[in-house]
């Protein structure tokens, strides 16, 4: 009997999938659901996949890996697609495939399935990493081929089979949720123009519910790696999980957009990120305070190119390899001490603080000094102007 290893999360779409592979390939279905912190979501995935016809499940708790290996390296690389969002689906996705193609290895399995939609960019993100590790795999994508057209006709299906989902036809968001954010897409939110409802938000405060006090929060990072929160060292799933409960009682965090998905279209997406907001937000701060003008100027084109590489699903590529080493460079000397003020959604810069600060009060004064002689700037400015001097003359000479 062939093997399939599907891409699990409990969701609808991976739910219904079990028994249309088995009924549509004949196959035997392993399950893999990845911890990456959903929480309460997977504690019925076990009792779910096997009612839905799963052989067997594995639960992974990828939550360390997650944090250290994947959410830290955007947070350095300064990565927001779009001006606006952190990429929080979008690095999760090659973790979880990663993992899918290492159970495939240990079952024997020659497929791996996975619940994306044809329209979406989680398949391009499930297959390029899966061509990536292991070329060999053969990938079945349920939504490319069935008769399903609609979530409604999802329902329906399920309802057939007493496949157990948690679903509705009234409450029927896309959401994927781990440790860093939890997405909204569909239902209402289709239409631009409808403002998403407050009972929406399953991890954040609205900002208009949020406390009337501003909370201040510190954040240590040492070569940009966040260590420390409020004083306290902590290791990486907990210092994000800390920051993301400060994050979400001030309405931190919460982004409405839409988004060039790579398959050509347009997309409404409402996103909830509370502790990597401030981690974000203090990060570039000490980036501010630790980096020269060259180098920063450099790096924000590097975080924009990455941005648009994660978001495509190209993490095991060279290039994206390539541009690690030169974030990892420009990082050797972010460390210090960022604090922030929180206050309704807003995250304001407080105070940054480094060993390696390249700001100089003594230069920069408004009072007396004896470092700097402002007499220098004249013959600096003559140069910098002379092409445009040059170019002003020519043009003269020619009236």
């Amino acid at each position: 009997m062939k093997k399939v290893v599907l891409a699990y999360s409990g969701g609808l779409d991976t739910s219904i999938i079990i028994p249309w592979l088995k009924e549509n390939y004949g196959v035997e279905v392993i399950c893999m659901a990845a911890d990456l912190g959903q929480g309460e979501e997977l504690d019925p995935l076990n009792e779910k996949a096997i009612a839905s016809g799963a052989t067997k499940i594995y639960i992974e708790d990828l939550k360390e890996e997650f944090v250290r290996d994947f959410v830290f390296p955007v947070i350095k690389s300064g990565a927001l697609y779009e001006g606006k969002y952190l990429l929080g689906t979008s690095f999760a996705r090659p973790l979880i495939a990663k993992k899918l193609v290492e159970i495939a290895e240990k079952e024997g399995a020659d497929y791996v399935s996975h619940g994306a939609t044809g329209k979406g960019n989680d398949q391009v993100r499930f297959e390029v990493t899966t061509f990536a590790l292991n070329p060999k795999l053969k990938i079945v994508a349920p939504w490319r081929e069935w008769d399903i057209k609609s979530r409604e006709d999802a329902l329906k299906y399920a309802a057939e089979r007493n496949i157990p989902v948690t679903a509705t036809k009234e409450k029927n968001y896309s959401m994927d949720r781990n440790l860093f954010h939890l997405s909204h897409e569909g239902s209402d939110l289709e239409d631009p123009w409808n403002e998403p409802k407050q009972d929406i938000y399953m991890i954040t405060q609205h900002p208009e519910q949020a406390k009337d006090e501003a909370e201040y929060v510190e954040v240590e990072f040492e070569k940009g790696i966040p260590v420390s929160v409020n004083g306290k060292k902590l290791a990486p799933v907990e210092l994000l999980e800390a920051l993301n409960e400060i994050g979400a009682r001030n309405g931190v965090g919460i982004v409405d957009m839409v988004e060039n998905r790579l398959v050509g279209m347009k997309s409404r997406g409402v996103y909830e990120t509370p502790g990597g907001t401030i981690l974000f937000r203090a990060h570039q701060e000490l980036e501010a305070l630790t980096l020269d003008r060259a180098t920063m100027e450099y790096k924000q084109l590097v975080s924009v190119k990455y941005a648009q590489l994660v978001y495509d699903g190209l993490w095991y590529t060279p290039l994206k390899n390539s541009l690690d080493a030169f974030i990892d460079t420009t990082q050797e000397n972010v460390t210090g001490l960022v604090k922030l003020r929180l206050y309704k959604g807003n995250v304001m810069a407080a105070g940054a603080q480094s060993p390696y600060s390249l700001y100089s009060e003594e230069f920069v004064t408004f009072e007396e000094d004896d470092v700097y002689n402002q007499k220098d700037a004249e013959g600096f400015i003559r140069l910098f102007g002379l092409p445009l001097k040059i170019k002003a003359m020519m043009e003269q000479s020619k009236k």
